[in-house]
This record gives C-alpha cells, sequence and structure tokens, in this order.
C-alpha cells in the first residue's frame, strides 16, 4: 500500500521515476557520449588547469600566503596596499603600458608590409612564410631570449658591428634609455604570427576592385588606403587585440635579458615580472595573486574597450 503511494506521490508531482531518468540518461549517453569523450581531455585541462586555479587565485589574493603557512585572511589589504603603497607596482604598470604602445604598433606595422610584399606573388612564397613565420615560434623561448642579451650586450655583436664604422655603442641592455627599446624589437621581430592572418586577409579582397580603381587613375598609396585599409579592418582588430593581450602578458624576454631584476632603475620590470618576484622571490603568493587578477582586469578593460570602438573603425560585409 506504501509503494502505491509513493507511486502516486511521484505521478501527482510530476517528478520521474527513478528507472525513467535512468533511460532517458542512457539515451543521451548513447547520442552524445563519444562526443563528451572527446571532448573530455580538454574538460579536465579546463577545470583542473585552468578554472579551478583561477578560482583559488581569486581565494589567496584576500590572503597572506607564503607557500609555507595556511593562507591567513585579509579581507581587501592586498588591494589596498596595490593601489596606495607600492611604488613599484606603478613602475611596473608604467614600463608595462609604455611596452604595449611601443611594440603592438610597429609590429603589426612591419607585418603587415611583410604580407603586402609576400602577396604580390613572390616565387617560393610557401617557403618565405615558413622562414618568416619562424620566429614566433621561437621568439618567447629561453634560447632567443639569451641570444639577444649577447646580441646587445656592451661587448655584444651589435656594437661590433658600429664599431666598424667608429659608432661607440653602448651597452644596450643595461642603459635605462635603451633597454626597453631591445625588448620592442624583439617583439617586433616576432611578427610572423600576425604577417600569416595580414597575408590571409589580402587574398580574400578581390582583385576586380585594385582594377577598377587602376582604371580610374587611382595611385597605388589611394589604392592602399581607400581599398586594403578599409577591408582589412577586421583582420586588422583582430591582430590588435591578439597582439595586445600578448604584450601584456609578456615575460621570458624581460626576466632572462634583465636577470629577473627589471633591469636599470626598473626600466624593463614588466608587470608579470614583479608579480613573479613577489611570488617566488619574496614568497607573498598573496599578494601576487592579487597582483594577477588586476592584470586580469587591465586587459579585460583594454579588450572590451577595444570592441566598443571597433564599430567606428571597423568594416564589415554588411
Amino acid at each position: 500500500m506504501a509503494a502505491v503511494q509513493d507511486t502516486a506521490v511521484t505521478v501527482g508531482t510530476g517528478a520521474p521515476s527513478r528507472p525513467a531518468a535512468q533511460g532517458r540518461l542512457a539515451r543521451i549517453w548513447a547520442r552524445h557520449g563519444a562526443g563528451y569523450m572527446f571532448l573530455l581531455p580538454w574538460l579536465i585541462g579546463f577545470f583542473g588547469l585552468t578554472l579551478g586555479p583561477a578560482i583559488a587565485s581569486l581565494y589567496l589574493s584576500f590572503t597572506n600566503f607564503d607557500l609555507i603557512r595556511a593562507p591567513e585572511w585579509v579581507g581587501t589589504a592586498n588591494y589596498a596596499r596595490i593601489a596606495t603603497a607600492d611604488p613599484k607596482f606603478a613602475a611596473a604598470v608604467k614600463v608595462t603600458f609604455l611596452y604595449v604602445v611601443l611594440s603592438v604598433p610597429f609590429k603589426l606595422a612591419f607585418a603587415l608590409l611583410v604580407a603586402i610584399l609576400l602577396d604580390r606573388g613572390v616565387r617560393g612564397l610557401t617557403v618565405y612564410r615558413a622562414i618568416f613565420y619562424l620566429p614566433s615560434l621561437l621568439g618567447g623561448s629561453v634560447a632567443i631570449a639569451v641570444l639577444w642579451r649577447q646580441l646587445f650586450a656592451g661587448d655584444g655583436l651589435i656594437n661590433s658591428l658600429l664599431a666598424r664604422f667608429g659608432i661607440e655603442g653602448p651597452s644596450w641592455i643595461s642603459h635605462p634609455d635603451y633597454s626597453i627599446w631591445t625588448l620592442v624589437v624583439l617583439s617586433v621581430w616576432q611578427f610572423g604570427s600576425p604577417m600569416i592572418i595580414f597575408l590571409a586577409g589580402l587574398r580574400q579582397i578581390p582583385t576586380d576592385m585594385y582594377e577598377a580603381a587602376s582604371l580610374d587613375g587611382a595611385s597605388k598609396f589611394r589604392q592602399f588606403y581607400k581599398i586594403t585599409l578599409p577591408l582589412l579592418t577586421p583582420v586588422i582588430f583582430f591582430n590588435a587585440v591578439v597582439q595586445t593581450i600578448d604584450a601584456f602578458k609578456a615575460f621570458t624576454p624581460a626576466f632572462i635579458i634583465s636577470g629577473g631584476t627589471g633591469g636599470p632603475i626598473n626600466s624593463t620590470l614588466f608587470y608579470t615580472l614583479y608579480l613573479y618576484q613577489e611570488a617566488f622571490g619574496n614568497f607573498r603568493m598573496g599578494y601576487a595573486s592579487a597582483l594577477a587578477w588586476i592584470l586580469v582586469l587591465i586587459i579585460g578593460l583594454f579588450t572590451a574597450f577595444s570592441f566598443l570602438t571597433s564599430r567606428y573603425w571597423v568594416h564589415y560585409d554588411d
């Protein structure tokens, strides 16, 4: 009698019985199970290596944690210190913003120039494309950063070449006026990735537009300004957002070239390098977590600003 009442309650409330629910799960698994199995490595990586550590970092940003003792809750003290009592934070932000403002436009301009030259039908295009893309694959490595430090040292190859012309070059990486430029040049040298994307965008522009403009007497510069740039703005926008985010996250070149110190007078103290110093040099993991979330906020604001302003200069097909 009790079993009959339980069944009646289940039917009356509209809740599915256990066998019905199990049957529905079995049908869903039969239809989508293979797809979820293929997604399983990504899901494990996302929740275990991305979302989980991000949530843990957010919690640690409100604590005092030195990697040895248990985290001690301090509320917003870390953020208050960042805003009011940390001069190195302001120096790191200034250097990082300067690096972003210098490196991203120069890299995109150089990448677009090379893409335009390759778009003219150069023989062995695939070979050139692979050669030019290679620095983007190697540029973020420790080996390239060490090589760059040797090139721009006081007795490095750059100064040896300048000495042949009677020019005495400075120690580029240890002079506060030049050290940031060595990192900018290294960033521009890694132009391969945006160049490939620019080249793909140029190939999508109809050639009959250029032919019609030539018949109307438009010069090459006017064709570039009136046809190429407007039709390429979606690609420029994509490259600008991606390269800006990468520039904010730059770490290895500054760490290797400056020896982890941030260079003379903090001239190469990138934000990520300062974050590393606080986390693994001073063992202030809670404070470093707060710095990391400030960086996330800065990148998010820049990205949101880019998308908000894109409606005024990015031209899509419609």
